[in-house]
């Protein structure tokens, strides 16, 4: 099975994306973070409130410093047992798409899906379960966010065009 895929089209820069490579990119996403229930408070109520947490301990307890191993041995029994997705809005973004272009089609072995190029910012790739890539149906499945993890995904995918 071919694990590249191109974004062509109506863009300025076809481009070829290989998810074997997005275990080592910082933009993959955990279910978790993908598919979470709308937050109740701010992003900045949410910094606040950490920090002075943090600052209420170093007041009580004194600095501490981080301790380092534990932190990588964590991140890679993450990596070799997570399931990740990746957003694919920034692939399309780096395409350029002309302005022209109005639609998606997602290419997959068994159909051709076309979507609203305005829906781009939902869509989510699955490429790695349970730290294993998907060999079966894959090399992606794609997920819209505002649909909730137990949704069918779009699976076998092969490329993505826009018209």
């Amino acid at each position: 099975m071919n694990q590249i895929m191109q974004v062509k089209g109506l863009v300025a820069f076809p481009i070829t994306i290989d998810p074997s490579v997005w275990i080592f990119d910082d933009r993959k996403k955990t279910s978790e973070e993908i598919f979470a229930l709308t937050q109740s408070e701010s992003d900045l109520e949410a910094y606040t409130k950490e920090v002075s947490k943090h600052w209420d301990r170093e007041l009580l307890e004194g600095a501490h410093l981080p301790e380092k191993a534990a932190g990588k041995k964590f991140k890679k029994q993450e990596i070799i047992t997570g399931t990740f997705y990746m957003p694919l809005a920034p692939f399309i973004k780096n395409a350029e798409p002309l302005k022209e272009a109005e639609q998606i089609v997602i290419q997959s072995a068994e159909k051709e899906l076309t979507y609203p190029l305005s829906v781009v910012d939902d869509m989510v790739l699955l490429f790695c379960k349970n730290g294993k890539p998907l060999t079966d149906s894959g090399p992606i499945h794609l997920f819209f966010k505002n649909k909730g993890i137990d949704q069918t995904p779009l699976t076998s995918i092969t490329g993505f065009e826009l018209t």
